[in-house]
């Protein structure tokens, strides 16, 4: 053996004896008791969230009140109680809407739909600081994100996108998340327009998440659907459906800036020549083709330009308070549609059987329509005997 290994020995051999001797050892690798760790919150702080959370909830007459005095943060949290599920809220959200309807209509309300990559949140952006700022209109931007199918989550980012006009004073931004409802909008979008109106925002801008199903929904609750789109993209007259392009009062080609200016125009020409093999529309507006540019700012004065000439003459034709009456309309039976849903879903007559017989369709004894109108029959039946 060494004689280094023979120290080493040693050494640990004395140790050991020490430790069983109880002897206390100095060692450079020893831990000191060190301090008493903060407390993970800090308590004036959680003094205060208990304060809030124990004070009085607000009635939908104060909720009101701060919606009308421009009170953003009471819309904010007017907004909230409006998209809540929750039974307890929604007695409460309904009577702040009832009670802003006699202050709403009064904005014009803009959809604005498109692909992925087309840069809507860029467009609405240019669009947005130039009302602002050239035009002093007060602007709402209701931007609509996608749920995750699996978590149920939406990422709500906009207003990261929009840095120069989330904090103008004459703009407003509202993430919501579509909640799986088709068409890109979120449920609640239409009762959050009218609480932005009674807030006093003349120009409702209403993002969608996309080119979807049922894109209907968002032209069902706008007066003026600008859809838009970028050159290069493939096929253009193929990339989107001719039922979109037959709702679109405005087709944008957006990024017509450097090398791609003239491959933009191209587009637009192509959209313009498109857009006049379709038949006339109700409200004898001619849907236009334009370019423009969200980073040059190229194009962006005359698409507004086109929102007020249409504004101006569906007006002077009757056509701009007809559609708002057959808009009403709409969304009462789409209300409709949905509450029945939600009765027939949360009645217990049909959540003690719906395992059931989802078990039978699974196992291909019983057929998707047989079990449904099996369902549905149990659910009139309980509804006669109540």
């Amino acid at each position: 053996m060494s004689e280094r290994a023979v120290l080493l020995c040693s050494f640990v051999t004395a140790k050991k004896y020490r430790m069983d001797s109880g002897e206390h050892i100095k060692s450079a690798l020893s831990v000191t008791a060190g301090i008493e760790p903060p407390p993970m919150v800090d308590p004036a702080s959680l003094q205060r969230f208990l304060a809030r959370q124990r004070k009085t909830p607000m009635t939908a007459a104060a909720y009101v009140n701060g919606i009308l005095q421009g009170n953003r943060t009471i819309l904010s949290q007017a907004i909230t109680m409006v998209e809540s599920s929750l039974p307890a809220h929604e007695a409460v959200a309904q009577e702040i809407v009832s009670r802003c309807l006699p202050y709403a209509g009064h904005s014009v309300r803009i959809g604005i739909t498109g692909g992925p990559g087309v840069g809507k949140s860029t467009f609405i952006e240019a669009l947005g600081m130039y009302l602002v700022t050239e035009r002093q209109r007060r602007l709402a931007v209701l931007a609509i994100d996608p749920s995750s199918e699996r978590s149920k989550g939406s990422i709500l980012g906009d207003k990261t996108r929009m840095e120069q006009l989330s904090v103008h004073p004459s703009a407003f931004i509202r993430p919501s998340p579509s909640a799986g409802s088709l068409g890109g909008v979120a449920k609640k979008t239409r009762e959050i327009i009218v609480l932005c109106e009674a807030a006093g925002f003349d120009t409702i801008f209403v993002e969608t998440v996309g080119v979807g199903q049922s894109e209907t929904s968002v032209h069902a609750m706008t007066d003026f659907f600008l859809l838009l789109m970028i050159s290069g993209a493939g096929d253009e007259l193929q990339g989107i459906k001719r039922g979109i392009m037959e709702m679109a009062d405005l087709i944008a080609i957006n990024k017509a800036d450097g090398d791609r200016v003239q491959a933009a125009e191209m587009t637009r020409v192509q959209y313009q020549n498109a857009l006049r093999l379709f038949p006339p529309t109700a409200s004898q507006w001619v849907p236009k083709s334009l370019a423009c540019s969200s980073l040059t700012g190229t194009g962006i004065r005359e698409i507004w330009d086109a929102v007020t000439a249409y504004v101006d003459q569906t007006c002077a034709n009757g056509y701009f308070s007809e559609r708002r009456k057959q808009q009403s309309a709409y969304w009462m039976y789409t209300y409709i549609n949905e509450i029945l849903k939600n009765r027939f879903y949360q009645h217990a007559s049909v959540r003690d059987q719906f395992g059931y017989y989802e078990q039978q369709v699974a196992d291909s004894r019983l057929s998707p329509f047989a079990a449904a109108d099996r369902l549905i029959d149990e659910y009139l039946q309980s509804m006669d005997k109540s």
